[in-house]
Formats: structure tokens, sequence, C-alpha cells
């Protein structure tokens, strides 16, 4: 094994911790929130963390066993309604701007390990992959970021159509 491949298995591992504490972060925040709206978005997004690292136990399996990266195709978000979100704190409860906050670190991080993957990855398959996430990851940011400017200005949180 070459130190690019073992730079890359590394890689990986952070990848999926990241990918495993970013669902878990959405997934808490879910149950938290009293918000219908709030609720479906952070489901939704612990579900693309989740398919993310399920993508990558896939890749590490194909490096592997034939040595080869996997085809990957890029997924959208979508949110089922459409409305506002109340910036509203709940005792004992992380409020919304809170955990908005630790989302857009936690999504400007993945966006930044996987552009670098890209950058690093000669084989197009594992450079396309490695684009696609970092591109869903940079999605996934803006939607937080949105949020977070929203609340955080008008005191409602408007999910778009």
């Amino acid at each position: 094994m070459n130190d690019k491949e073992l730079n890359l298995q590394d890689a990986l591992q952070i990848a999926k911790a990241a990918e495993q504490k970013a669902a878990a972060l959405y997934a808490d925040a879910a149950q938290k929130t009293g918000n219908p709206l709030a609720r479906e978005l952070f489901n939704k997004l612990a579900e693309f963390e989740h398919h993310h690292y399920d993508k990558l136990i896939d890749l590490e399996e194909s490096l592997r066993e034939e040595g080869a990266f996997i085809n990957y195709e890029s997924r959208q978000m979508e949110l089922s309604t459409s409305g506002e979100v109340k910036s509203i704190e709940e005792p004992d409860r992380k409020s919304a701007m809170a955990i908005i906050t630790m989302a857009i670190d936690i999504e400007e991080d993945a966006e930044t390990r996987y552009a670098e993957l890209a950058e690093r990855t000669s084989d197009p398959n594992g450079r396309s992959m490695f684009e696609q996430l970092a591109e869903e990851e940079h999605d996934h940011y803006l939607i937080l970021n949105d949020a977070y400017w929203s609340l955080n200005d008008r005191g409602v949180w408007e999910v778009p159509e």
C-alpha cells in the first residue's frame, strides 16, 4: 500500500466519522424541535448524512475488493412543505440558532474535506464522487446559512417552496 492509498483510507475514516456525527446532530435536533418544518428539514439532513456514510462504506469496499472507485450519483434534498419556522426557545433544549450554527460548521468542514479529496484524486470516478459530495454539503450549508440569517434578522426561518 502506498502513501496516497493510506492517506485516502485515513481520509475515508475521518469522513465516515464526520458523517455519523452530523447524522446524530440532525436526528437529535429533529427530536428537540417542536416545529414540524424544522423537524422535516433536520430529518432530511440526517437521512442525507446516512446516505453519504453508506456510500463511503461502498467506496471502501470497492477500493479494497476491486481497487476501483464507485460511480456516485448526486442527490437533491427536497422538502415536502414550505412555510415559516419561528425561533422560540424551549426550556432545557438547544435553540434553533445554536443547532444551526453547529450544523453550518459541520457542513462547511465536510465540503472542504471532500473538495480536498477531489483535488488529490486522479481517478475520474473518484474525483466526480468527491466533487458531488462537496457540492451536496455546500447545498446543505447554503440552506442552513439562509436559515441562520433569516432567524437572526427577522426572527423567522422561511423554508422555500
